[in-house]
């Protein structure tokens, strides 16, 4: 028997070296022609190109956050308006590993329509049993409530023999956050600057710490701001808030460590954690130029978007949520709230907030993510979305505080003229667009929709969204097709569900791929599609007699050719004609008719199901007349 070879296996330097000029050869003879930057290359909202491969940045140095190596908070929200049952809850949610606490009163972004009552009452039934001194607290108050809501905190903190310095606490005073949100300001702003000044002082001599001030860019996320949008909201509400106590005597020194910051993480993993550490750096280059010799590092929570959430197949969402988990915190995140799966539904129940707070701990407790500092750093493509993210930003800041209303300036001037919200609008209508074309997917909702799914239970339904006269209205991405589905279902609910017979053509391997597509462009608004194995001949083609007879057992007057270009030249006209004059209308046609369109328009067909077509339009068209004519597909 021979002896075994006990020879080392080459490691990679000992391999020839590959340029990136080998990589891109072989690529390109991959995509045959089809120009690369449209196949590979990438275009974020901000215009940035994200490229397939970087090389390594050798020279990065890494981004410390104020938490270092140490884990991040772990906050659970406190938000139902029975103050007993929100107790119950936040215990609940302690004892199962989170160790802060967001109490989202009435009128919050946090609360989503429900919230504590802003009443000292509700405040000391909420807190009961709860160690304060051994739990992060943040505050999410209602609009321009701030200060009110601190000084019921600081009452109750002395009725119970807290001393300030104790406690941990985030007052969240946020009013520029507020004004973005109700899109008014209830008295002038030089009051409400003095009235916050009022309330830090009276807290400080109180032993509180702080951070008090808040700087939120949620508000602008989910009126569809980009990534550099949001960082510069972030970064010109923070030289607002270091203006404000700066007329209070407060040195840029110590105005820095009472001012924390709140940012949206989303399902794009690089964006959000380059976004991070951009803000990082931009911030830290603010309190420099304002004579900082060492800033401290800002003070970071990040809570998963709400703008991504769906209420259809919610299920997804947990996926969403567990991205945009990792990405906060390997940009450095210093607390984290990942939002439960059914937040867009309704008030989650217990079982929804055990999942979203096990998914924290999942990433930190079993996967270590929080050992590192900076772990992306050094990244290529980490590090140039990051500059680049500064770099856009910063011009952005740059307009911002440039903008003058009367005696206001910077960010309160960019809210009253509505300069920023119009910047803003623009991103969010070519975010809808790109939506509505599936240019960028929702899985679940305008992907692979599942129109058969199961409710997904909520202690209390959402509420009805009411019309606001605010410049930054929210958005979420799947809301376009969640309303084609509703519709959908109210026609289901009057005996008329909509549905599509798929008329295939050809072979099964032929249609299928077309066929696929076709039926998630449909059940996307809530229309059933309903396929089979289709109606080959054995000597080839399709038997039409067959097709017609299962269009006619379908129970649908909507009709819709499936198959490969192939076929379509062959039998798409005969076939089109078949089914009109068997009743289908309307009748369409998946892909593009080329120039078969003259004739396959003479045999019914009027319309076409295409990749990259307006499908959000496309759907509504076809759903609005289902409605007026009152047909019933199934009847």
């Amino acid at each position: 028997m021979d002896a075994p070879d006990l020879t080392p296996p080459k490691l990679a330097s000992e391999f020839p070296a590959v340029t990136e000029g080998d990589w891109r050869r072989l690529v390109d003879g991959v995509l045959k022609g089809v120009p690369f930057e449209k196949k590979l290359v990438t275009l974020t909202a901000d215009g940035i190109a994200l490229q397939p491969i970087y090389p390594r940045d050798a020279q990065a140095e890494p981004i410390a956050g104020a938490r270092g190596a140490a884990p991040w908070g772990i906050a659970a929200t406190v938000d139902h308006p029975d103050a007993a049952e929100a107790n119950r809850l936040a215990l609940i949610d302690l004892e199962g590993g989170a160790d802060q606490l967001t109490l989202a009163f009435a009128g919050s972004l946090t609360a989503r329509g429900f919230g504590l009552p802003p009443r000292a009452e509700a405040l000391a039934t909420a807190l009961a049993g709860i160690h304060c001194d051994l739990v992060r607290l943040r505050f999410d108050p209602p609009p321009f409530a701030g200060a009110e809501v601190a000084d019921l905190f600081r009452t109750y903190a002395k009725s119970r023999n807290l001393p300030g310095a104790t406690l941990k606490v985030e007052f969240g005073m946020r009013p520029l956050a507020d004004w973005a949100r109700i899109g008014a300001i209830p008295k002038a702003w030089l009051a409400i600057c003095t009235r916050i000044r009022e309330a830090v002082l009276a807290l400080l001599e109180a032993g509180f710490t702080g951070p008090f001030l808040m700087a939120d860019s949620r508000p602008f996320h989910e009126a569809g701001a980009s990534e550099a949008q949001e960082i510069a909201s972030l970064i010109a509400q923070g030289i607002t808030y270091l203006r404000l106590l700066g007329k209070g005597g407060f040195a840029p020194e110590k105005a820095q460590m009472l001012i924390a910051f709140t940012i949206a993480a989303d399902q794009n993993q690089f964006l959000t954690l380059a976004k991070i550490r951009a803000f990082r750096r931009l911030w830290a280059g603010v309190l420099e130029h304002c004579g900082v010799k060492k800033p401290a590092p800002a003070f970071i929570h990040a809570e998963s978007a709400f703008r991504m959430m769906t209420r259809r197949d919610p299920n997804g969402n947990m996926l969403r949520v567990s991205i945009a988990g990792l990405a906060a915190a390997l940009g450095g995140a210093d607390s984290l709230t990942l939002l439960p799966y059914s937040a867009a539904l309704g008030l989650p129940d217990s079982n929804a907030r055990r999942l979203s707070r096990n998914t924290s701990l999942i990433l930190l407790r079993e996967s270590n993510l929080h050992r590192m500092i900076d772990p992306a750093s050094g990244s290529g493509a980490i590090e140039e979305i990051t500059e680049t993210l500064e770099e856009k930003a910063w011009a952005i800041v740059q307009h911002l505080e440039a903008e003058r209303a009367g005696s206001l300036g910077g960010m309160a001037a960019a809210l009253e003229t509505g300069a920023f919200a119009r910047k803003i609008a623009a991103t969010r209508e070519n975010r809808l667009r790109a939506v509505a074309s599936r240019a960028v997917p929702v899985t679940g909702v305008s992907e692979f929709p599942n129109i058969t799914e199961v409710e997904t239970p909520v202690l209390m339904p959402a509420p009805a969204a009411s019309a606001s006269q605010t410049k930054f209205p929210g958005m979420r991405l799947a809301a376009p097709f969640e309303a084609l589905r509703d519709r959908a279902d109210a026609l289901a609910a009057r005996g008329a569900k909509p549905r599509i017979f798929l008329a295939p053509l050809g072979r099964l391997a032929d249609f299928t791929p077309r066929a696929t597509f076709t039926k998630n462009a449909f059940e996307t608004g809530g229309i059933e599609a309903l396929l089979s194995d289709g109606f080959p001949l054995s000597a080839g083609g399709t038997d039409i007699d067959e097709l017609v007879r299962a269009f006619k057992a379908s129970g649908t007057t909507l009709a819709c050719l499936v198959g490969a270009d192939a076929e379509y030249q062959l039998e798409a006209v005969p076939i089109a004609q078949a089914l009109h004059a068997a009743g289908a209308a309307p009748l369409l046609m998946a892909g593009k008719p080329g120039d078969l369109e003259a004739l396959l328009a003479e045999s019914g067909v009027s319309g076409y199901v295409a990749f990259g077509m307006d499908l959000v339009a496309f759907l509504d068209h076809l759903l609005t007349g289902l409605e007026n004519s009152c047909i019933e597909p199934n009847s």
